[in-house]
């Protein structure tokens, strides 16, 4: 067991209230960009699960945590994913009414989370253990998560492409929030663990899970689109918005890996966070829920 990877923050962190509006989203949001849209839409599919699975991990990592300061860390981080969950939830009712047939995907991917990320009815040293290898991989998927957190914020593309404000919005204020709690998964698992060989394995099977997630995901949605007018070879399309930059390159599930895995690494180490925590204080939907 270890506390001294824990760096202390300047700010607290919580969950904040947020009201979305998603009844003028259309189908592709993004315009003139089906598969780009798509990819976006992946996140309201299997975020919301995985969020969930993460939340329970923390919670059950919670008593075994005596650092006061890490503890209250853990607590808004919970509550931050509570947020994030019913969010992409209500941009996936939006999604069922425009009639892009989701929950079967949906109902697979939480299947699998339930599987494979649950406690899975353990007790005793196998708990503890398997708590660990659950730790150690939600450290290295909020790894990746930061990373394109911070592509979402500083990336002008999706906005000069005329990408609904509402859907826009929701991915920046949640990316924001991504990188505002980047350490705190991490240091969980550094004061419950702290292994470097279980960090190195999991942070592989992160970014190979989901890498593959968001290529499967993606294309059942294309298959799934309505729209007579959608084009073809999803793939081809899925290549041609990535080098363009109107979603994250897919490269960095593969070159993030060395920069994660480098010994004495740090999540605070990817930067400041003055652009997450500038976007949170003036995202439209935090200020319409206090409105």
């Amino acid at each position: 067991m270890s506390s001294s990877v824990y760096v202390d923050q300047a700010h607290a962190i919580n969950a904040r209230d947020v009201a979305f509006d998603f009844g003028t989203v259309p189908m592709h949001y993004i315009p003139g960009e089906v598969m780009a849209t798509h990819i976006i839409n992946v996140m309201h599919l299997v975020l919301p699960e995985g969020e969930r699975a993460m939340a329970q991990a923390l919670a059950e990592a919670l008593p075994l945590i005596e650092d006061e300061r890490l503890r209250e860390e853990v607590r808004g981080f919970i509550g931050q994913e509570a947020m994030h969950a019913s969010s992409h939830e209500a941009a996936r009712d939006q999604l069922r009414r425009l009639g892009l047939d989701v929950d079967p995907m949906v109902k697979r991917v939480a299947w699998l989370v339930d599987r494979v990320l649950g406690d899975n009815g353990l007790s005793g040293r196998a708990k503890h253990a398997w708590l660990c290898e659950r730790l150690a991989l939600f450290a290295g998927m909020e790894h990746y998560t930061a990373v394109i957190g911070e592509w979402l914020l500083t990336n002008d593309t999706l906005a000069a492409k005329g990408m609904h404000p509402a859907m826009l919005d929701l991915i920046r204020w949640h990316g924001a929030e991504e990188v505002e709690h980047r350490s705190v998964v991490y240091d969980a698992y550094m004061y419950v663990d702290g292994g470097y060989g279980r960090k190195a394995r999991q942070a592989v099977i992160a970014s190979a899970g989901l890498l593959a997630l968001f290529v499967i995901s993606g294309g059942y949605l294309f298959h799934q689109d309505p729209s007579p007018r959608k084009g073809r070879l999803w793939p081809l399309q899925l290549a041609s918005a990535s080098l363009r930059g109107v979603v994250p390159s897919f490269t960095t599930f593969f070159t993030e890996l060395p920069r994660y895995l480098r010994p004495g690494f740090h999540p605070s180490q990817l930067g400041p966070m003055d652009n997450a925590l500038r976007y949170l204080a003036q995202s439209p939907a935090a200020r319409a829920a206090i409105a």
